[in-house]
């Protein structure tokens, strides 16, 4: 099985090594894993942002890049979604791109919808990470791409681990993009409730799978005085990285 692996603007700037893990969870269950050296960004902020040029353009930069693979695969749900589902917007002007968009769809998949529904996964590398987690639910991912259970049917394979659910995990963060700069005191009241909800939870950690929540939980968690609750991507805890 020969993965098309698109890494994200925030996990190659920000967290290299969530990176590493999602290439360890795909070559440890047998996927032959290629990341295109020129892959950038997915154009979710310029598509969130109405600069839909540059957004197209970038588009067309990724089908190029990885229509050739038999299956794409992305450690987060908002670039996910915004591939899977928004690039058909894009295209709707340009009927052969459509059309070469619509046979790569079906090949997309969030890192633990794939772990879990192509790959079928069964055992997970040996894991250090013993405690209390609990699970965010990112706007995109879930709604977008159908992805909660999947995540938490991975965790529960991990021995010493418990999942705890917090209220209101389905809740947005607060981050949004964009959203977070321009309504800067709406965003920081949501992650407040959020942050809040993780504490309540009593989970030694918060488990996500999109990088710019857990920047924003993590930010939120540390400015408030909380430097003991860790906040993880789910692929660092699945592949044994944390």
């Amino acid at each position: 099985m020969r993965i098309g692996l698109f890494v994200t603007c925030l996990v190659d700037m920000m967290r290299p090594e969530i990176g590493f893990s999602t290439l360890k969870l795909l070559e440890s269950n047998g996927c032959e894993v290629v990341v295109p050296d020129l892959q950038t960004c997915c154009g979710q902020p310029g598509y969130n942002s109405g600069d839909r040029q540059s957004a197209r353009a970038l588009a067309e930069k990724f089908l190029n890049e990885f229509e050739g693979f038999e299956y794409v695969v992305i450690p987060s749900g908002s670039c996910g979604g915004m591939v899977k589902i928004h690039y058909a917007d894009l295209f709707s002007d340009a009927p052969d791109l459509r059309a070469r968009m619509r046979k790569l769809e079906p090949r997309i998949f969030e890192l633990t919808d794939f772990l879990a529904n192509v790959l079928k996964i069964s055992t997970l590398p040996p894991s250090s990470f013993k405690g209390n987690v609990t699970y965010h639910d990112s706007c995109c991912g879930l709604r977008e791409l159908g992805v909660q259970a999947q995540p938490r049917a991975l965790l529960g394979q991990l021995p010493g681990v418990q999942l705890t659910e917090m209220k209101d995990s389905t809740a947005c963060c607060g981050f949004g993009g964009t959203f977070a700069i321009k309504y800067g005191n709406i965003s920081s009241a949501i992650v407040d409730e959020k942050c809040a909800n993780i504490h309540d939870s009593g989970a030694d950690a918060v488990v996500l799978g999109d990088l710019g929540c857990m920047l924003n939980i993590e930010g939120r968690l540390r400015r408030t005085g909380d430097d003991k609750t860790r906040v993880l991507h789910v692929a660092q805890v699945l592949a044994g990285d944390c």
